[in-house]
């Protein structure tokens, strides 16, 4: 087992500051050319908003501002990307000639999040009907804000584990300013990778520096339409694992878990 096992909870101070699943597939030009009306009657009880652009609208970050450019889904010059979104704006549907994408930065839990996807991507299976889907991604931004835990005071070193802390567990830890990790881990069971950012950021309101721990969980191999979602269940289990793996007891404690 690659990442311990753990019970599964849910916090009430919930670190998760976005969550984006995308799915990629070969190119399908009339999602271009013809208006996806069918697409949005079928999806528009639930995200009745809509907007047309060129450019990208889905960002990783949140509230915080990052220190370091993430990688971004790709590049969207001249391609039509089509976003749904719900009465409330925190969930996003975007649908472009090559790939459709949920996010939400009011994550509580995957049935729910899964609950989303269902009827977009059931949809889009039935009208456009990708081959496959070359790429499947499901993405998991965690920024911890000591402020919001009542642990201004406490170090580092007492709310993250040694794996994640990188140079911060070590002897110059005052000194550093500024921070980014990148590792990359094989998840040989989905025959898949997770790509784990770990860095500072600063809330853009307050200028208080946090930790991110950005999990980007994918399979960029061909992968058959009705495999999809057996792999974002395994990408979820451990993404949760993961986030474990890299927190003391204490930051877990602080956050307030409730079992399922």
């Amino acid at each position: 087992m690659l990442f311990p096992d753990v019970k599964r909870i849910i916090y009430n101070k919930n670190p998760l500051d976005r969550v984006i699943c995308q799915l990629k597939f070969p190119p399908i030009l009339r999602i271009d050319t013809d208006p996806p009306a069918e697409f949005q009657d079928c999806v528009r009880k639930e995200f009745p908003n809509y907007s047309e652009s060129t450019e990208l609208p889905i960002r990783i970050s949140s509230g915080v501002q990052d220190q370091i450019p993430h990688e971004e889904i790709p590049d969207m010059a001249n391609v039509k990307n089509h976003e749904f979104s719900s009465e409330d704006w925190q969930w996003k549907i975007n649908l472009t000639r090559t790939f459709i994408a949920l996010s939400t930065n009011k994550y509580r839990e995957w049935e729910d999040f899964k609950q989303k996807l269902e009827t977009p991507l059931t949809t889009l299976n039935r009208i456009y009907s990708p081959s496959h889907f070359s790429r499947i991604g499901l993405r998991y931004r965690d920024v911890i804000q000591r402020s919001a835990l009542g642990l201004d005071d406490v170090s580092w070193t007492e709310l993250l584990q040694p794996q994640i802390l990188g140079v911060l567990d070590s002897e110059i830890s005052e000194s550093v300013r500024n921070l980014q990790s990148v590792y990359e881990i094989d998840l040989p069971e989905r025959e898949s990778v997770v790509r784990v950012f770990a860095q500072f950021a600063q809330d853009k309101n307050s200028n208080e520096v946090c930790y991110v721990i950005d999990s980007d969980f994918f399979k960029a191999s061909k992968t058959p339409r009705d495999d999809v979602m057996g792999n974002l269940d395994y990408f979820n289990k451990h993404a949760f694992r993961l986030f474990r793996w890299c927190i003391t007891e204490r930051l877990h404690q602080s956050m307030e878990p409730q079992e399922k």
